[in-house]
């Protein structure tokens, strides 16, 4: 249950109320029902709250056996987001989703872990809560930010870290903040006009009926409490051994996509860097099929 506004922390996210947050899981649930079938739902015990997981996976015992992938949405979303990638890459091997305490989502935050250090622990104790050892950790913008983040401080589960259109590489800039402002006004637009914002603004959340929905209800059900995240520096990015799968839309605004490419791997030993045409900040929804079967051969070259 969300705290009360007598008990709420000013570091901490919360619901405004029940009613709120129970429309906004109602929009969730539309997005997970476009997914792959849910195989369970588990609650995990860390320093920092409750972290909820949702676990889906082959059915196929020698995919069951095969290193799995742990998801890591974006800032202002929840697990939800993965619905076009789910059904791909469980269809290969076990898949972990995390709602990530601090966004909206079924986790239940107590401190706070938007700081480098506390963000890798309390990653590093929801794996071992979930018995994992190994695992391809896969984020998308803010948890984008998370996987690289693991991958310098605690990287000693991961077999991989394949980041999309991540933070953590660049101060987040005027331009990213903008176009999010504008994108959730355009969510209001009317419907003709929708298609026409959406290709503008590279934002699928504009014409997906169900991502619509799921976005404005956490918008107005969940207060989040936290800066944004300081991007690495050069030395640390040297320091990385985990192997790195970067992958930017041409036209994203988070980070500048060239400049990224020719940097990464230049810093990171052995990283993998590629910029996907025709998207922006989410390429995982924009071109799910290319992305899903790209981060699946990543992985397959490593396992």
């Amino acid at each position: 249950m969300p705290e009360t506004r007598a008990e709420a922390r000013a570091d901490v996210g919360r619901y405004v109320n029940d009613a709120l947050r129970d429309r906004y899981f109602t929009a969730c649930d539309a997005l997970y029902a476009m997914g792959a079938p849910l195989r369970a739902e588990v609650d995990v015990e860390t320093s920092f709250g409750t972290t909820h997981v949702y676990r889906y996976g082959p059915t196929d015992p020698a995919a069951q056996s095969r290193t799995p992938i742990v998801l890591v949405h974006g800032a202002g979303s929840c697990s939800a987001m993965w619905y076009p990638n789910t059904a791909a890459l469980s269809a290969d091997r076990p898949v972990y989703a995390l709602d990530t305490p601090g966004d909206p989502g079924r986790s239940v935050q107590r401190e706070p872990i938007h700081q480098p250090e506390r963000a890798a622990r309390w990653l590093d104790e929801t794996l071992a809560g979930l018995g994992l050892d190994r695992v391809h950790l896969i984020g998308s913008s803010y948890g984008g930010w998370l996987t690289l983040n693991q991958a310098y401080r605690k990287p000693g589960r991961l077999a991989s870290a394949t980041l999309l259109d991540p933070g953590g590489l660049e101060k987040v800039g005027l331009r990213f903040f903008v176009w999010i402002f504008a994108s959730l006004f355009a969510t209001s637009a009317p419907k003709a006009l929708r298609p026409r914002l959406a290709a503008w603004l590279e934002q699928p959340v504009i014409i997906v009926p169900e991502l619509r929905t799921m976005i404005r209800s956490g918008v107005r059900a969940y207060r989040i409490r936290r800066p944004a995240p300081l991007p690495l520096s050069a030395d640390e990015l040297r320091t990385i051994r985990t192997p790195l799968y970067l992958l930017l839309g041409r036209r994203s605004l988070l980070v500048h996509p060239q400049r990224q490419v020719e940097r990464v791997p230049r810093l990171v030993p052995g990283a993998r860097a590629e910029i996907i045409s025709n998207t922006g900040h989410g390429p995982q929804i924009d071109h799910a099929e290319q992305i899903n079967r790209r981060m699946l051969d990543f992985m397959d070259s490593l396992d």
